[in-house]
């Protein structure tokens, strides 16, 4: 099966790629395009499935991405780095051609941004506490120190878990009402003492208020889609002894 890249219409003429679980090389638990390092994959298989996702998306490219945290750091790349000195951060920027930023994903939000005129490109992992911390404000700003404007920046969420899928108790509702009583809106009533989160439409919100205008939320849940995505959450329901990840590029040919 070859590589599927989805792309976003608010990122035309920019390569990029929101990329699943179909293609690649790894087999079992893993099958499909598995990139993530950090699982107990054959090590090969995910260098492999990382290099067919960079030749899906900018042939050529060289795949830089972060050792993700769950933070709100965004680290400006403007030249490359080995791979055991990556940085610990969960966004990258760049104006420089022939990077592929990369963002790892399994249920959170990857958030990829360009602003065309300016030729900055960025990749954020917004999952909640990322995104709660403020992880695509720090991307755009870090892309602004690069000469992109925020009023030309266009930004788009690819698959990410959906408030149908994503349960949470009150105190994870609480840490949100405490940080900005408007954040109500984006939870659902669940079972008792239980709420869904739309973490799509909050990160979307969050891109909204930081001054963009071009904003394209993809809608693909990766939940209930096993055949496409891979879900930690989805995984851990399933008492898996491991989940596989997606990645998500955006670069400058």
């Amino acid at each position: 099966m070859s590589v599927e890249v989805i792309r976003a219409s608010a990122l035309e003429g920019v390569a990029h790629g929101f990329l699943g679980r179909r293609g690649g090389v790894s087999t079992g638990l893993y099958a499909g395009l598995n990139v993530g390092t950090g699982s107990d994959d054959d090590v090969e298989a995910v260098a492999t499935n990382r290099a067919l996702a960079v030749e899906a998306v900018l042939p050529g490219a060289l795949l830089l991405s972060p050792y993700q945290i769950h933070s709100a750091d965004a680290v400006t790349v403007l030249v490359p780095y080995e791979e055991r000195l990556r940085p610990r951060a969960d966004a990258f920027v760049t104006d420089r051609p022939g990077f592929a930023l990369g963002i790892v994903t399994a249920d959170c939000a990857p958030v990829l941004f360009a602003d065309f005129a300016a030729g900055v490109v960025g990749a954020a992992h917004a999952g909640w506490k990322g995104a709660i911390g403020g992880v695509t404000d720090s991307t755009i700003a870090a892309m602004e120190a690069l000469g992109a404007r925020r009023e030309r920046i266009a930004a788009a969420i690819g698959p990410t878990i959906a408030r149908a899928s994503y349960e949470v108790d009150d105190g994870f509702v609480r840490r949100f009402e405490a940080a900005d009583s408007a954040n109500e809106r984006f939870f659902a009533p669940g079972k008792p003492g239980h709420h869904q989160f739309d973490l799509e439409a909050y990160v979307v919100a969050r891109l909204a208020a930081a001054g963009l205008t071009r904003i394209e939320a993809m809608g693909l849940d990766t939940y209930p889609h096993a055949d496409r995505f891979f879900s930690f959450r989805r995984a851990t329901h399933a008492g898996e002894a491991g989940y596989g990840r997606q990645i998500s590029i955006i670069g400058i040919a």
